[in-house]
C-alpha cells in the first residue's frame, strides 16, 4: 500500500511522512478514527514507506523488492496482530489466521469489522487478542530484524486485547528494542488500556470528504460520478458504509421504487392501495423498514434541495433525479418540515417496537393530506 492509495488525510500522511524521513518515527504510533475511517490502510502504507529503499516523490516507490513483498504482505519485517476467535484450535495465535487476513485487507482497503467477522467464520464469538497472542508478539519482536533497519508490527484493534495480554505486552511497549516499531491501529482509543495509550504517540485521522469517497467508489467499482456523489453523500465520510451501499444496490433500488409508489399514492390519495403499500413495507424486517424510512427523509430534502436548480447541492443518482424532475415542486417551504416530521416520527416508533402496519399506514394518511399544500 502506498501512501497515495489512503484516501484522504492528507495531513496526517505529510507528518508520517516527515517522521520517517527523519528517521524519528515513534516506537508506538497510534492510529485511531471513526469507523469507516481508513486507518489501516495508512499503517500498511507506513511500514511499506519505512521499508522501501528507493522513494518516489514523497511515496514508496512500489517497485522494489521490498515494496513487492508489502503489497503481497510477505514482507519479513512486517508482522500482524489482529483479533481472532479460537475456531482454530484453543492454541492458535495470528499467524494461524494469515489467509484469511491477507484476503482481508486485499478485499477490503477500507478495513470492515463486520466482514472480518465474516472471514473468521465464528460470528457468534466476539474475537480478541489473547495472551497467547503476546506471548508470541514478543518472541517475533525480540528477533533481530532480517532485511530492513527496523520491524514492524502492526496491530488492529489493540483495544480488543484482553487485560493480561495487554499487561504482558506493555514491558516491551514501554522499552522497546531499538529496532521495534509499532503500529497501533484503532477503533475505539478509550478501549485500549491506559498505560498502553500513554506510551503511544496519537494521531487522529479524520473523516474523507464526499468528494473523495465519491471519487473512490469511481475507481473501484467503475460507477458514474453522479451515482457515487449520490451514494457518498448519506455516507457522511464513513467509506465502508459507501461500499455496503453499493453491494446492496438492489436494496436502495428497491427502496427508490417503493418511495417512488408511496409518493405518487399520497398524491392521488388512493387509501386502499396505500393500505397495501404500508402491509409490504411492514412485512420488511424492521431494520430494513427503517433504513427505507431514512432514505426517505433523505429524497424528501433531496427533492426540496431541487427546486434551488443549484447542482451542486444535489446528491441524486440519475434514476433519482429521473423522477424528481417532476415530483420536486410538490416538496416546497409549506410541507417539507411536516413531510420529514412524520417520516423521521414513523422510524422512531418502529425502533420503539410499534406495530409497523399501524405506523406506516398513519404515516400514508398524514401524507396524503400534506402532499398536496
Amino acid at each position: 500500500m502506498k501512501f497515495s492509495e489512503v484516501i484522504g488525510n492528507e495531513q496526517a500522511i505529510g507528518q508520517i511522512r516527515r517522521m520517517i524521513d527523519a528517521d524519528r518515527l515513534p516506537h508506538a504510533l497510534l492510529l485511531y478514527g471513526e469507523q469507516g475511517v481508513p486507518k489501516l490502510a495508512l499503517a500498511t502504507a507506513a511500514a511499506q514507506y519505512l521499508h522501501c529503499r528507493n522513494h518516489v516523490d514523497g511515496d514508496s516507490c512500489g517497485v522494489c523488492p521490498m515494496c513487492r513483498q508489502h503489497q503481497s504482505f510477505n514482507q519479513v519485517d512486517t508482522h500482524y496482530s489482529f483479533p481472532f476467535t479460537d475456531r482454530k484450535g484453543a492454541g492458535c495465535v495470528s499467524d494461524d489466521y494469515i489467509d484469511e487476513w491477507r484476503e482481508f485487507i486485499r478485499d477490503y482497503p477500507v478495513e470492515d469489522y463486520q466482514a472480518w467477522l465474516s472471514l473468521l467464520k465464528n460470528e457468534n464469538k466476539q474475537p480478541q487478542i489473547y495472551v497467547r497472542e503476546a506471548d508470541n508478539i514478543i518472541r517475533k519482536m525480540t528477533l533481530s530484524a532480517y532485511t530492513a533497519k527496523y520491524k514492524v508490527l502492526v496491530m488492529w484493534l489493540p483495544e480488543k486485547l484482553n487485560e493480561d495480554a495487554a499487561n504482558k505486552l506493555l514491558k516491551l511497549i514501554e522499552e522497546p528494542y531499538d529496532d521495534c516499531k509499532f503500529i497501533l491501529v484503532s477503533e475505539n482509543e478509550k478501549g485500549i488500556l491506559g498505560t498502553i495509550l500513554s506510551r503511544c504517540q496519537r494521531i487522529e485521522l479524520r473523516k474523507p470528504s464526499t468528494d473523495m469517497v465519491a471519487h473512490y467508489l469511481c475507481d473501484r467499482y467503475g460507477m458514474d460520478m453522479q451515482d457515487a456523489l449520490a451514494l457518498a453523500s448519506p455516507a457522511d465520510g464513513n467509506v465502508t458504509l459507501a461500499e455496503r451501499m453499493v453491494q446492496t444496490g438492489s436494496e436502495f433500488h428497491e427502496f427508490r421504487e417503493r418511495f417512488i409508489e408511496l409518493m405518487r399514492l399520497s398524491y392521488q390519495r388512493d387509501l386502499a392501495k396505500l393500505k397495501g403499500w404500508s402491509e409490504v413495507v411492514a412485512d420488511m424486517k424492521r431494520e430494513k423498514a427503517r433504513r427505507f424510512l431514512d432514505y426517505a427523509v433523505r429524497q424528501v430534502r433531496e427533492n426540496f434541495i431541487y427546486n434551488l436548480h443549484n447542482p451542486a447541492l444535489n446528491y441524486l443518482t440519475r434514476e433519482e433525479e429521473a423522477f424528481s424532475t417532476r415530483f420536486s415542486p410538490f416538496i416546497n417551504e409549506r410541507n417539507v418540515e411536516n413531510i420529514t416530521a412524520e417520516l423521521q416520527r414513523a422510524g422512531a416508533d418502529i425502533a420503539g417496537n410499534g406495530n409497523a402496519k399501524l405506523v406506516l399506514f398513519d404515516l400514508t394518511i398524514h401524507l396524503s393530506m400534506l402532499i398536496r399544500l
